[in-house]
């Protein structure tokens, strides 16, 4: 299992930090990864350094056929794939389009990168999606095998994720029968916070054969490192947000080699 959409409806839960930190711990430990920005709002690009360009991003990789022009390496191992405001109107011009549910699957299978298949060349490919349910996150699910859920460790984190569960089966039964609920992150998570641990508690009830073990802490070093167009693993390598991010990758392909088995 190598293909993966970051999802959730509800803004502010770290999906994208998520996205940009696993992505870069698995491009450190020597997989080849990929992430995909599939947000209009590009924050997965800002996030690793890379400035948005409406001539190099996955719009145009759409327009063409073929994301090799327009992938980048902003570090060794970790590829990416940039957004743009464009991507906006895509949901308007997919409308009337006949099979416009596999856009992106259909991208994928006909890409290259380096002379190979996009698919066969890359370990790991991760779409960061828009914080919403729409046709491009349609678009992701039917591209991908597994969905990960950042989920933010604060009042309200759960609501929604009924639907979002509702939705992937949905998209499962009637476009990809290969999909599945891969994992659920617990993001931001406070060690001396009671509400912190009452949502963990209340998530591992509903979503126990999902979570990750690894909790990522919350801590103001990652907006920091936000800021500076790095990833928290480069910003502060010893950090604990660093070692739990680390951490979360060995599970993380622990648990993608085991479906493959």
């Amino acid at each position: 299992m190598k293909l993966f959409a970051f999802i959730n409806q509800k803004g502010g839960v770290g999906k994208t930090t998520v996205a940009i930190n696993l992505a870069r711990a698995l491009s450190l430990k020597g997989y080849k990864t990929l992430l995909i920005d599939a947000d209009p709002q590009a924050n997965a690009g800002s996030g690793l350094g890379v400035r948005v360009s409406k001539e190099r991003s996955l719009y145009q990789a759409l327009i063409e056929g073929n994301c090799e022009r327009f992938i980048l390496e902003p570090f060794p191992h970790l590829n990416l794939l940039p957004s743009s405001i464009d991507l906006v109107g895509l949901e308007l011009e997919l409308a009337e389009e006949e099979n416009r549910e596999y856009v992106f699957k259909n991208l994928l299978e006909s890409s290259t990168f380096k002379g190979i298949p996009l698919l066969d060349f890359f370990d790991f490919i991760l779409f960061d999606s828009p914080p919403s349910l729409s046709l491009i996150t349609v678009n992701i699910l039917t591209a991908v095998q597994g969905v990960v859920i950042p989920l933010q460790c604060e009042y309200y984190a759960l609501e929604g994720l009924s639907l979002l569960v509702r939705t992937v089966r949905g998209v499962k039964a009637s476009f990809n029968p290969e999909l599945r609920l891969f994992g659920l992150i617990l993001n931001m998570y406070d060690i001396r916070n009671k509400l912190s641990q009452e949502v963990a508690e209340e998530a591992k009830k509903h979503f126990a054969w999902i979570i990750f073990k690894t909790l990522i802490p919350r801590s103001i070093r990652v907006s920091e490192a936000q800021s500076h167009g790095k990833p928290i693993l480069d910003y502060e390598p010893n950090h604990k947000v660093s070692q739990a991010f680390l951490a979360l990758a060995d599970e993380f392909v622990a648990r993608a080699k085991s479906y493959q088995n």
